[in-house]
């Protein structure tokens, strides 16, 4: 796909900003949009034309922000709507595009909607929500009954996770008009996208039209019973038709659920979205949804044929484009994640950004990703904010690990880790704040942050500026085509980017043992860029990553 025909998303850096912990510009320990209006030029060096902020609208945070009171004004504790006019404004004059992030499968229980809801039986928004006499035997994705009890009413309303999060009803044409309402204002304001939150279940089967339970008389979980309905196209082709045709702007979807063999429904041109986030080469090692204590073994090839799989479904389409990440704020850190315990974490996260800003697609990075952010590992299930590991720690518990066990599970793969504020340099409270942050800082603030790594040329942090450099000045690694070379291969990644003009080779070795490769496939071509400096063709020393040109 010739660059010239590629949209500007196409061709930048995605950023997704947690705004709670990126910067608080005021003193009360929560990040904030003036904090992150501060930072833009930051983010303008990291290359990132693209900036995510997770939910910012007004909300009582039951699920810090995903449980959204209303959708038309800004959270006190983030600022005004005039901060975030000035954000808007000010990223635009860096040519970064403000996304949104909008949860549209349910609203928060102090929603004026809801409120109004849970009223009567007979009111004009009593069918917004999902309401029953007769709750089903579904287990939410947080844990418990997916079905809560509302005395006012006198019936169970759904929620997909929290009970503070009752899931509003899609089927009713006059829901539908009202969060297309939500998005035209924000697209009007100028934004520049949409992610759109646990898009797959606004769609719920007709077993609710009864309120009939389950024949099974174990729970099960929602996920399973309402991922990916029939009509959930036609809901999604109507928002794209009354929001996003016409615009310059992009969607991105959540996507739980849809394989490689389903994208040409749900990506590109024909699709319903621009791009999706899946989630097969992030759960590789999840058999279990319920119980991170519960570990599957996973090998190199199995991980680069998940990304092939996608990859070569995606190019068959109009427009098609992919999505790369390795982190977010629902996912553990990526070093953390991947990487053996024991690997050299400077030059692992480096060995991964390679991988993440040299794949086809718009690359997607989580604030702290590019300073080498790891986990957390905190000594009681007490310490951690989020609901979804202390659902997971107690389950497993429930089914028989014992509490170092199962905290071993939120160790590695808590959702906290990814929140944890942003670390800008060593003084008290790594800059974040000037008072106590509401989460804690990460105790590794004095050496992994941003000052810090600025001035060290060998740092995570100026490998991703190097990288993004690279990705503007060599046009095959952003519309190249995509090639897995060495897709038996236990140790290396090797990646093959090539257009009318250039072909890029991309090796990175993600193993703890030097790494030989077959130096004819870089015969005729020059390093450009390198982890460990000059590379001797044909090998590479653990956790190495390199690229290589040639002219076509």
């Amino acid at each position: 796909m010739p660059d010239n025909k590629l949209h500007w998303w196409q061709k930048t850096i995605a950023y997704e900003i947690y705004v709670k912990s990126f910067k608080d510009s005021n003193g009360d320990g929560i990040g904030d949009l003036k904090g992150i209006t501060s930072e833009l030029d930051y983010l303008k060096k990291l290359g990132v034309g693209a900036l995510w902020l997770t939910p910012c609208y007004v909300s009582p945070q039951a699920d810090n922000g995903y449980d959204v009171a209303d959708y038309y004004n800004i959270d006190p504790a983030y600022g005004t709507m005039a901060d975030m006019d000035e954000l808007i404004a000010e990223a635009k004059k860096r040519d970064i595009r403000i996304v949104m992030d909008l949860v549209f499968n349910h609203t928060s229980c102090e929603n004026a909607w809801f409120k109004e809801s849970r009223q009567s039986r007979d009111n004009d928004k009593s069918d917004w929500y999902i309401w029953t006499d007769k709750p089903t035997n579904w287990r939410s994705i947080f844990g418990g009954s997916a079905w809560t009890y509302d005395e006012k009413r006198g019936q169970y309303y759904l929620h997909t996770f929290l009970k503070e999060q009752p899931d509003l009803n899609w089927k009713n044409p006059k829901v539908r008009q009202a969060v297309i309402d939500v998005a035209n204002f924000w697209a009007d304001k100028g934004v520049g996208g949409f992610r759109m939150d646990a898009v797959l279940y606004i769609r719920k089967p007709e077993v609710f039209k009864d309120g009939k339970p389950d024949a099974q008389d174990d729970m099960v979980a929602i996920h399973n019973m309402t991922v990916k309905q029939d009509g959930i196209l036609d809901y999604l082709n109507e928002f794209k038709t009354k929001v996003i045709s016409g615009r310059d702007m992009f969607t991105v979807g959540e996507a739980n659920g849809v394989t490689a063999a389903e994208l040409p429904q749900w990506v590109g041109k024909d699709g319903v979205f621009d791009m999706v986030f899946e989630f097969s080469h992030t759960q590789i090692d999840l058999p279990d949804e319920k119980n991170w204590s519960r570990r599957r073994s996973w090998t190199l090839p199995q991980w680069k044929s998940l990304f092939s799989q996608s990859q070569k479904q995606i190019e068959k389409l109009s427009n098609g484009w992919y999505p790369m990440y390795l982190e977010n704020h629902d996912i553990a850190r990526s070093v953390s994640h991947f990487l053996p315990d024991g690997a050299p974490r400077v030059q692992g996260a480096k060995a991964l950004a390679a991988l993440l800003l040299t794949m086809r697609g718009t690359p997607f990075v989580m604030q702290g990703e590019e300073l080498g952010f790891v986990n957390v590992a905190w000594p009681s299930i007490d310490d951690y904010d989020d609901c979804y590991s202390k659902s997971h720690y107690e389950f497993a518990i429930s089914e028989g690990y014992s509490k170092e066990e199962a905290l071993e599970g939120v160790h590695r793969f808590s959702r906290d880790s990814a929140r944890t504020p942003m670390q800008w340099n060593g003084t008290k409270n790594a800059g974040f704040s000037s008072s106590k942050p509401w989460m804690p800082i990460h105790d590794d603030y004095k050496t992994f942050n941003a000052e810090a790594e600025k001035n060290d040329p060998e740092s995570v942090l100026n490998w991703y500026i190097a990288l993004a450099k690279l990705r503007k000045e060599h046009s095959e690694l952003i519309d190249g085509d995509y090639v897995d070379i060495m897709p038996y291969d236990e140790q290396i990644f090797a990646i093959r980017r090539e257009n009318k003009e250039k072909k890029a080779t991309i090796l990175i070795n993600l193993s703890s043992q030097t790494a030989f490769y077959d130096e004819n496939l870089v015969k005729n071509a020059v390093q450009i860029a390198g982890s460990d400096g000059m590379s001797t063709k044909g090998k590479l020393s653990p956790y190495e990553a390199v690229v290589f040109e040639e002219c076509i």
